[in-house]
């Protein structure tokens, strides 16, 4: 079974949030094998300097890179990825898989972004297009995203 992990900077603690990513999460699961990992954001004063932005996102980049499975495909969430449709999006999993990986990982960075080395080392950078989402509500927006690729895959009715 294919396996899919989800890191997220930051923990969800609205019920509405912890809701919609339990259901999803648990839809997953009968598609693959689904990780979420949680990562604490680092903290940084009211007004950050980019100099302290820039310290944070590497602390962070220190967490993430020793979280990535080992052999896993690894993409990216950033403004300046590549917008795919869903079917698109569905497709590239496809690839992936039939390519022998066995496991794909995914990246929600924290408000602040994602330190370059991170995003250095992405097979792939994708991106939820021009809006800006709060970042709870992204994930929620990746999970479903993700249901959805794999129930294209499955051929599915769930996308119409």
């Amino acid at each position: 079974m294919f396996d899919i992990t989800l890191i997220c900077m930051g923990k969800l603690k609205e019920p509405f949030y912890l809701s919609a990513a339990a259901e999803y999460s648990k839809r997953l699961g009968g598609y693959c094998k689904f990780t979420l990992l949680e990562l604490p954001e680092v903290r940084l004063p009211e007004n950050p300097s980019q100099a302290e932005i820039s310290a944070g996102l590497n602390k962070e980049a220190d967490q993430i890179l020793a979280r990535i499975p080992k052999g896993s495909w690894f993409c990216v969430f950033t403004p300046e990825g590549k917008i795919l449709s869903s079917e698109a999006f569905a497709e590239t999993l496809s690839k992936i898989k039939s390519s022998g990986k066995g496991s794909a990982c995914f990246l929600i960075g924290s408000s602040f972004g994602i330190a370059p080395r991170v995003k250095e080392k992405a097979d792939f950078q994708l991106s939820m297009g021009k809006m800006t989402f709060p970042h709870h509500l992204a994930r929620i927006m990746v999970l479903e995203q993700l249901y959805r690729a794999e129930a294209i895959q499955a051929g599915s009715k769930y996308h119409k």
